[in-house]
């Protein structure tokens, strides 16, 4: 089996997580839109292994199906005590023997809470694993605070004569600083009989995978070490604030990745990614913007500041700003925000418009068409170049079920228009501010839908009197005599 292509990746997430205080399992946990474990099946999948296999053991219903859900290939090997991690590497080992084929060439065990390792990083273990065939390869880490992590110990000749951990090494084992990053490769061969070697006598009474270098090592196997480039990839997540800081880390990368591409964004710091968004060349991300899930933007578009972008597709020169979208699809140069929320569905043409306080819903808007402000569209459908007044409400639901909306091309509503769904309105109609729109109005037509007005005068003073109203009716009156200003003298 070639470094390209590893005889299998095991990767470990049977512990608990108690450090984390949370109902949600440990390698569940997410970060930049993927689960903890959900980033390292990522990279593990871009070696293209033989096999695919997660140990699971606390809460394992849950995160199996998390897995099923990533990706159905992804094979599951339940750890039902957490007996160490050479236990754990066991109970993957037995699940791929099942198959009652023999594994053979490189197995790589990682762990499911190193979000930050990538696939490039695996690939430069498994390939410096077979070039100095060797029986296993750790890799390393030198860090400038070691606490809590297992030391690499070397010999005088620079190989690797094993790994302590923390609770076990003596104060001169304290003091190294390369570290054991819990991430490994082996030969599946030797990885196999070894394992039925290792005890149980140390401070935890627990089978420790680290234990196996020795054992191979003292068989007269050739034991290496791999010094990862960049430390911070091999951090593990044991707490909220670990997790607050990988979060920060990785959405560093992102955001550096996406600059060198060509995109602007003008302040990483407020500026929030997912990993599965993409971008193209002149983008343009402003402070306070969080981008999430597929959401895509295109060459020139503009979004922020303070926009929330879920799975939404901004089309090439748009514009968004100060919006929460959810689900939605921006036309090129159209134009959204401020204070503007697309739910699902919301489809905007191009050079349309959802305007101050505008909220939409299962909407598509046509090209050139306007809805400036303080509106509700929802399950509508509006042709091209139409406007629709201020403070516009499609009136959508009936208390039991859903109803649709259609406003032809070239249209103008009035200010205040309710339109109560089912109806429609023709191209080139108009219809009256203030209007309930309950009946279907044919193209070009005006409808008028609203009460004539009637004024009943001396009301205020009939039946508020003494109030300020009264006070300047009056005054606006003029006296009774008719002598008061404007009345003119000769």
């Amino acid at each position: 089996m070639s470094a390209n292509r590893p005889a299998a990746v095991v990767v470990l997430a049977a512990g608990e997580g108690t450090r984390m205080k949370s109902s949600t399992p440990k390698v569940l946990h997410d970060i930049c839109g993927r689960s903890l474990v959900g980033h390292v099946v990522a990279s593990a999948k871009e070696l293209d292994p033989e096999h695919l296999v997660v140990v699971v053991g606390h809460a394992r219903e849950r995160v199996s199906a998390h897995l099923a859900e990533l990706d159905g290939a992804v094979r599951t090997a339940v750890q039902h005590e957490q007996n160490g991690t050479g236990h754990a590497v066991r109970m993957a080992l037995e699940e791929l023997a099942a198959d009652g084929v023999p594994l053979t060439g490189t197995v790589l065990v990682t762990c499911g809470d190193t979000p930050l390792l990538t696939g490039e990083t695996l690939a430069g273990l498994a390939a410096a694993h077979e070039a100095g065939a060797h029986a296993v390869t750790v890799l390393s880490a030198r860090v400038p605070d070691a606490t809590g992590y297992g030391r690499v110990v070397r010999g005088a000749d620079g190989e690797v004569t094993g790994i302590v951990e923390h609770k076990d090494a003596t104060e001169e084992q304290r003091a190294i600083r390369e570290i054991n990053s819990g991430v490994f490769a082996f030969d599946a061969a030797l990885l196999t009989e070894a394992l039925g070697r290792v005890r149980t006598d140390n401070s935890q009474g627990e089978e420790y995978l680290t234990d196996v270098l020795g054992i191979l090592r003292a068989d007269g196997h050739r034991v290496g070490a791999a010094v990862a480039a960049d430390h911070r990839e091999i951090v593990g997540i044991n707490n909220r604030v670990q997790l607050a800081q990988a979060r920060r880390m990785l959405n560093d990368r992102l955001l550096e990745e996406a600059m060198l591409a060509g995109v602007t964004v003008v302040d990483p710091a407020t500026t929030w990614v997912d990993v599965t968004v993409t971008f193209e060349p002149d983008a343009l991300v402003h402070p306070g913007t969080q981008l999430l899930g597929a959401t895509h933007l295109a060459e020139g578009c503009e979004v922020g500041p303070q926009a929330r972008l879920t799975d939404t597709s901004v089309g090439p020169g748009a514009t968004v700003g100060n919006t929460v979208a959810v689900g939605a699809r921006i036309g090129a140069r159209a134009s959204v925000g401020p204070y503007a929320y697309l739910r699902p569905g919301t489809e905007l043409g191009p050079k349309a418009k959802a305007g101050t306080y505008v909220e939409m819903k299962n909407a598509r808007i046509g090209e050139g068409s306007k809805v400036p402000h303080l509106s509700y569209v929802g399950d509508a459908t509006i042709g091209d170049h139409t406007n629709i007044g201020a403070a516009s409400v499609f009136v959508n639901y009936d208390g039991e079920a859903k109803h649709h909306t259609t406003i032809g091309s070239h249209c103008k509503t009035g200010s205040d228009n309710m339109f109560v769904a089912p109806v429609t309105v023709g191209d080139g109609a108009y219809t009256a501010a203030g209007s309930v729109i309950t009946k279907d109005v044919p193209p070009g037509s005006l409808a008028v839908a609203r009460g004539q007005q009637r004024n009943i005068e001396g009301w205020v003073a009939r039946k508020r009197p003494g109030s300020a109203a009264a006070q300047a009716a009056r005054e606006a009156a003029g006296p009774a005599d008719g002598s008061g200003p404007g009345s003119g003298s000769a």
